[in-house]
This record gives structure tokens, C-alpha cells and sequence, in this order.
């Protein structure tokens, strides 16, 4: 008699076990609700995903108390610092003279302001904050974004709110197949899941699903065939994820396919220079990941296209400076500038993996040369008056590049270089203590002495299919014969203006766009090459920050740029004050 409270007390601990383990599984399952509109799939799937479809078919958003002129269909994810991503649905018709709202389930509401429109998919995007007292509840659900702030929501439940650290949240079509671009899938620095563990699901509707193989799988980037026109039956644009097969799980996913592109012919001709150049427009481009850069964005432009930049392509991370309004200046005065809304954050290697893509996509470039707002290339030699292009009053990067080709054909080497690497030199505040009105070249002029890293321009028909890069570099595509090549320090040089006045260099770190890159005001990794030296985790200005990072005086950069630009009284070209 004395042992059966204690079997009951074991019995109903163990039913306790069971229930808090079958909780957890609906739970992780329910984050599989992963088509892009606000409703949710019905549709049975096999290899025993019928508990997750069950699970979301309780799972319905509900919106009765609002207008359905007032309603939005939308859906959002939840990004870094509590602020809401509001994607609106295909198809939908917006005022621009209206006000948006974010309204939540507790009937809080946050200003919903507008974040430009996606491109492929032509998809409007706000942001809003989530408000506090969202924030304490243990299961966030998606706002509805609304036109008037006096209505409130139903109580019913809404779908959950998806989380950006485990998404799909991109795609592109090739030619040859589709490329999803997905956050979460795979880990961090250098762990990938094998293709074998996923696969791509393209949703139909009605019901019809498609799974295709995954054929690589690296960094956020993934690659799969297309479907079978037969099996599509559609042009039409609906629903596509990626599938974790040992899991059982469809990853959440705000991505949409797009069927394939028509198929152009290609010449042929065993010369890249003139593959590249029959299908190019441009010889030269130069790459980078934007946000809020209006400031530097003239001087940048300005001397990298009197160089040899022929096209320059942006991708803006959600600025929300007046980068518009100077890339319009700057196309009426004549530059060739080509803008993407890439509003995802810390995806720096993912939205570069994505140019080539659409480079290749629009025939837009041979050579590709990756580097930011803050840096500049050059040639020492161009103090000499030397690699002069004809066609260019001034020194051309254009010759340091076919230079390169010409010497592989003379010593019939069976590589052919498919990027060019360039070290980098770091400049430090130089004494600044506000921006320079002449412009960072003018104004920055001191720098550490040991170059850093490097940077490159590659080939975009000799980048490797994987699109695997870390920023300052792509993996070539060994299999057709290509290799990297660094240029010695008299051949090119990067001046990087790093460390610049504080306030410019406390707005720049505040935000990281890199996957890699720690956010300087998170207290890890305190030795990693990308942490300001001896600054710590806090924005607080140091006593001596005008003078780091000064050990050499170089104003190479400087001169050029002063006898290239400036006028008799030293104003520069790009002023415009």
C-alpha cells in the first residue's frame, strides 16, 4: 500500500514528460508554416509531414473587427532590435497618400513606415516597431498592417510571427535552374549542410506540390533544378521553400519562384575577353552593399567611374537617408548607376552571391570589383603617368585587368585568371574631427602601416557555380580552368578610410551588414580582425581618437585626387557646398 502513491506520483511525472515533449514537437513544427500568404497550406504531404500541416490547420488569422478596405493581406518577420518587416501580398492595390499602420493582437499599434518595393516580385515593404507590451508575450503573432489607426483587431489567433534568424526570404531563376537564398539552413562560419539533406519545395496551390533535389548548398545560397513544365503547368509566380528532409520540416519562407528566363544564345568563341564582351555592356562594374551612404556616395562615384568603372551596382540595405535623391542627381549627370532594394540585414555575402546572378541575368558585366563606399583603388604608378587608357583622360584600372589575360597567353599557361586581388591599406581620423567637406580622400591622410586583407575584382563568368565568397573574395571555378591572382603593391592598392572622424565611424559600426561580422557593440570575439583595435564594446568616444592608427603619413591618394578634381581654390568636383 505504501508503494502506490509513488507509482503514481512516477506515472504521472512520466505523463507530464510526454505531454511538454509532444508540446515542444507541435511547437518546432509550428515555424513550417512557410507559404508567402497569409493563409496556410492544406494540403497532405508525404513522408509523414501530415502532423505539420494538421497543426497549422488550427492555425488562421482572423481579422472580422477591421475593414476589409482598411486590412492589408501581409506577411512579416520579425527582424534584429524588435522592428517588424511588413511584406504586402502580391497583387495588392496601395494609396500613397495614406498613412499605415501596424496593429497587434493586443490591439497595440506602431506607425508602419514605408520601406520601397522588392524587386523581381514588385512587393511593397513597411517597417514598424513592435510596441513594449507585445514584447513581454511568449508567443508574438503577425500584426495586421491597416490604413486607420481608430480600429482594432479580432482576438482570434493570427499566424506567428516569423523570425529572420530561420528563413527563406529570397530567390532568383536562372537559365539552369533556381537559387534560393535562405537565413538559418546552414550555420555559420564554415558548417553547410549537405544538398542531400534538403530539398526545394515549389508550391502550386490547390494543393500541388513539387520537390526538387537540392544540387548545392553554401552559406545561405541553394540551388535546385526547375520544375517540369509539365509538372508547373504555369508561368505564373506562387510559392517556393526549402525542405530539412531528417527533420521532417519545411523552413518559413516569404520567397517566391519566378519561372525560368527565356534562353539566349551565346557565341562561340574560346576567348573570355570576347565572350565576356559580347554578352557585357559594361567592362567593368563596381559592387557594394549601401546603407545610409548619401553622404560619400558623390566622391565614390565620381572618381571610380574617371578610372575605368563603367556601371556601378548598389544594393541598398534599407537606407533611409537622401540616397535616392543622389543616385538621381548623379544619373542626370551622366553615370550609370544600378540600384536593387536588398532590405534583408547581414546578408553582405548573400546580396554579392546574388550580383553575379544578376550580372550574368542582364548581361551587365565582365569584371566585377567588389568594394565599399569607403574605399578607393588605385595604382601607385599612376603618379607616373603610367597604364593610361586611350580612351580615358585618366589612369585606367581597365589595362591592370587585361594585362593580366595577355600575360597568360604568352606564356600559354592552361589557367586563365578569374579574379584579382588587391591589399588594402587603413587610414585612420587623421585628425579629424568632423566629416571633411573636400571629401574623405582629401581629408584622411594618415594610415596604419601593415596593409589588411584585400579586396577583389573578379570575373563573373569565372566565378564558382556555388557562389561561396567571404566578402573579399569569391572561389573561382577551378573545374573550367580559372585561379586567383594577388597584385603586388606597386601594381594596385585599396586606400580603405576605416577609421574616420567619430561621429562618421560610430553611425557606419552601428550597423554591420556582414553574416560574419559581429556587431561591435556585442561583447564577443574581442580579438577578431574586424573589432576596432583597443575601442571595447561601447560608443564612447576615446580621448586620443583623432590621432590612431596614424604611423604613416601617405598622401599619394590625396595628390591625384587634388590635380584630377580640384580647382584653383581646391574645391572638389564632388561638392556640393
Amino acid at each position: 500500500m505504501r508503494r502506490r502513491p509513488r507509482t503514481t506520483f512516477l506515472l504521472s511525472f512520466f505523463a507530464i514528460l510526454l505531454l511538454a515533449a509532444f508540446s515542444l514537437h507541435l511547437s518546432r513544427n509550428a515555424v513550417s508554416s512557410w507559404r508567402p500568404h497569409s493563409d496556410v497550406d492544406k494540403s497532405p504531404r508525404n513522408n509523414n509531414n501530415n502532423n505539420i500541416v494538421n497543426d497549422f490547420n488550427r492555425i488562421k488569422r482572423r481579422v472580422s473587427s477591421i475593414d476589409s478596405k482598411d486590412s492589408i493581406p501581409s506577411v512579416s518577420v520579425l527582424l534584429p532590435d524588435w522592428e517588424i518587416l511588413v511584406i504586402v501580398s502580391p497583387n495588392t492595390t496601395l494609396s500613397s497618400d495614406e498613412q499605415h499602420h501596424c496593429f497587434f493582437h493586443n490591439n497595440a499599434k506602431s506607425p508602419a513606415k514605408y520601406s520601397g518595393v522588392l524587386p523581381f516580385t514588385n512587393r511593397t515593404t513597411f517597417k514598424c516597431d513592435m510596441p513594449e507590451s507585445v514584447r513581454r508575450r511568449r508567443i508574438f503573432q503577425q500584426p495586421v498592417l491597416v490604413t486607420s489607426e481608430n480600429e482594432s483587431t479580432d482576438p482570434s489567433p493570427a499566424p506567428e510571427l516569423m523570425r529572420w534568424n530561420f528563413l527563406v526570404y529570397e530567390s532568383f531563376s536562372t537559365e539552369d535552374d533556381v537559387v534560393l537564398f535562405a537565413k538559418g539552413v546552414n550555420h555559420r562560419q564554415g558548417y553547410d549542410r549537405s544538398p542531400k539533406e534538403l530539398r526545394c519545395l515549389f508550391d502550386l496551390g490547390d494543393g500541388v506540390r513539387i520537390r526538387k533535389a537540392v544540387t548545392s548548398s553554401v552559406q545561405e545560397v541553394f540551388r535546385c533544378p526547375h520544375p517540369d513544365p509539365s509538372e508547373s503547368g504555369s508561368d505564373s509566380v506562387y510559392g517556393i521553400s526549402l525542405e530539412i528532409i531528417g527533420e521532417n520540416l519545411v523552413v518559413p519562407s516569404v520567397a517566391y519562384y519566378i519561372p525560368r528566363p527565356m534562353t539566349k544564345p551565346k557565341p562561340k568563341t574560346n576567348s573570355i575577353a570576347l565572350v565576356s564582351e559580347a554578352q557585357s555592356k559594361h567592362f567593368l562594374c563596381a559592387c557594394t552593399m549601401v546603407y545610409n551612404v548619401a553622404k560619400y556616395l558623390r566622391e565614390w562615384v565620381m572618381y571610380h567611374s574617371k578610372v575605368g568603372v563603367e556601371n556601378f551596382v548598389l544594393y541598398d540595405n534599407g537606407s533611409d537617408d537622401d540616397l535616392e535623391g543622389v543616385i538621381k542627381e548623379l544619373r542626370a549627370e551622366g553615370y550609370n548607376i544600378s540600384t536593387l532594394l536588398w532590405i534583408w540585414p547581414k546578408t553582405q555575402e548573400a546580396g554579392f552571391s546574388h550580383s553575379v546572378l544578376y550580372s550574368n541575368s542582364k548581361g551587365l558585366c565582365t569584371w566585377m570589383m567588389y568594394v565599399d563606399v569607403d574605399e578607393f583603388v588605385f595604382s601607385p604608378s599612376w603618379g607616373d603617368g603610367n597604364l593610361r587608357d586611350k580612351k580615358h583622360e585618366f589612369p585606367s584600372l581597365k589595362p591592370m585587368l587585361t594585362q593580366q589575360e595577355s600575360q597568360l597567353q604568352r606564356g600559354k599557361e592552361s589557367t586563365r585568371i578569374g579574379q584579382v586581388s588587391i591589399r588594402c591599406l587603413e587610414f585612420g581620423p587623421s585628425g579629424q574631427r568632423q566629416h571633411p567637406v573636400e571629401g574623405v580622400t582629401q581629408g584622411y591622410t594618415c594610415r596604419r602601416r601593415v596593409e589588411q586583407r584585400h579586396k577583389s575584382i573578379v570575373l563573373v563568368d569565372g566565378v564558382d557555380p556555388s557562389l561561396w565568397n567571404v566578402i573579399h573574395h569569391f572561389k573561382v571555378n577551378e573545374k573550367e580552368g580559372f585561379r586567383s591572382k594577388q597584385l603586388n603593391m606597386e601594381e594596385g592598392l585599396v586606400n580603405h578610410y576605416k577609421y574616420q572622424a567619430w561621429d562618421e565611424f560610430k553611425g557606419k559600426f552601428r550597423r554591420r551588414v556582414s553574416a560574419y561580422v559581429v556587431d561591435w557593440t556585442q561583447s564577443v570575439n574581442p580579438k577578431s580582425n574586424d573589432r576596432t583595435p583597443g575601442l571595447g564594446f561601447e560608443a564612447i568616444e576615446p580621448k586620443d581618437w583623432t590621432q590612431r592608427f596614424c604611423e604613416v603619413r601617405d598622401q599619394r591618394l590625396k595628390s591625384l585626387t587634388r590635380a584630377w578634381f580640384g580647382s584653383n581654390g581646391h574645391r572638389m568636383a564632388w561638392q556640393t557646398s
